[in-house]
């Protein structure tokens, strides 16, 4: 009865009054408005005098507030009771779907007509204080409880929003930038309520890289022997690249290379070289030796059976045998060459005989021969004399 101690109160008021048997009661009823002089004292008797039929969810009010039908009105006083019409009410929540009628004036109290508690986090749409109107709908969510991973950091919170990056947002943790989470901010909340934060951020690197410049070789009959002369020097050529580096809270994940910009092109070098020759004496520990040329290579070995094949090969292009003082080229060089003696510290004196394939590189490389019995391995560069006489014309590579 407490709600209706205020009405009680002025009722009181009204009986301490003198009066007759007759009260004067107004009736609004929408827009309108019936006055009559009545011994009724129950609003539901003076409702029926005046013609006035309530559906089952109508309210009678005085002053505002609910009013039973049956209350008994002090006699004698004069009254203005309004008709409240309820209206269809359609709740819509996660779960299910209530259709209902109600004569409340507010949305917020039609829903505490039906006993929903409501929270502040609770999501209900038209807002509470918005009014009741003929086949309005209503749309509610409660809150769901999450729990927030941000990098170890764990934060409880209550969020009535559709997807994680909403939630997120609302409870004052928003994804930024690059951020993401776990479930992606467009999917809804997980059911079981866990949610973790990745906080994004890249840093970006410029990366100067140099582009090497090549080498060529031109050669002249007025060249000096064993002179160069450099007719074009080389200058190196500028790379620029755009390194992205991404981390995730706080721990690198990736580097990317995000664009890649040549800003000078390299320019090679030219080199004027002798087409001349000219004889020079060595001494070695195996006597005298007149040259023309003597060049860094790089050298290995073969025998018949370690040739690389997978059969034993016991000749030579050239048709002599394969042992020590047979050595291969390249076919370029053996093509000019052939038969041409050459000297090397520590193996001594070898025909040009046999052909070799060389380095993919296009280093100077010459292979040295031996018998499977005298086998020796070599690698690495050394010096090789290429023994006079000088050959007609001098091969490139080695002017």
């Amino acid at each position: 009865m407490k709600k209706y101690f205020g009405l009680i109160l002025v009722f009181y008021l009204f009986a301490c009054q003198p009066q007759n048997e007759s009260i004067h009661a107004t009736i609004l009823d929408g827009d309108g408005v019936i006055s009559l002089q009545t011994e009724s004292l129950t609003p539901k008797l003076i409702l029926a005098q005046a013609g006035i039929i309530l559906g089952l969810a109508d309210k009678i009010q005085f002053h505002g507030a609910d009013l039973p039908d049956d209350f008994s009105l002090p006699a004698g006083g004069t009254y203005v009771l309004q008709v409240r019409r309820a209206h269809t009410l359609t709740l819509i929540t996660p779960d299910d779907k209530l259709i209902y009628e109600t004569a409340s004036a507010t949305v917020g109290q039609a829903l505490a007509q039906i006993g929903l508690q409501l929270f502040t986090s609770d999501y209900v749409a038209p807002p509470l204080e918005a009014p009741i109107t003929s086949n309005i709908t209503i749309v509610y969510r409660p809150a769901r409880s999450l729990s927030v991973d941000a990098n170890g950091k764990i934060i409880s919170i209550k969020s009535s929003r559709q997807t994680v990056g909403l939630a997120l947002a609302s409870a004052g943790i928003p994804l930024l930038g690059l951020d993401k989470s776990q479930p992606d901010e467009s999917e809804a909340l997980p059911a079981d309520g866990q949610i973790k934060i990745y906080r994004v951020r890249e840093t970006v690197t410029i990366l100067e890289t140099k582009i090497p410049y090549s080498t060529e070789y031109e050669y002249s009959a007025e060249q000096q022997p064993g002179e160069q002369t450099v007719v074009q020097p080389g200058e190196l050529g500028l790379t620029i690249s755009r390194i992205r580096t991404r981390y995730e809270n706080g721990n690198e994940i990736a580097k990317i290379t995000d664009a890649q910009t040549i800003v000078r092109q390299p320019r090679h070098s030219i080199i004027r070289l002798s087409t001349q020759t000219q004889i020079q004496t060595i001494d070695t520990p195996d006597g005298q030796f007149q040259y023309w040329r003597a060049v860094q290579m790089y050298t290995t070995s073969y025998s018949p059976c370690r040739s690389g094949t997978s059969q034993c090969s016991y000749g030579t292009a050239s048709g002599l045998p394969v042992k020590q003082g047979t050595v291969a080229l390249i076919p370029s060089l053996f093509n000019q060459l052939s038969g041409a003696k050459v000297y090397i510290p520590g193996y001594g004196v070898g025909i040009v005989a046999d052909v070799g394939g060389g380095f993919p590189d296009g280093r100077l490389w010459i292979d040295l021969g031996f018998s499977d019995e005298d086998y020796q391995s070599w690698s690495g560069m050394h010096t090789v004399y290429f023994l006079a006489p000088a050959p007609p014309s001098i091969p490139a590579g080695l002017n």
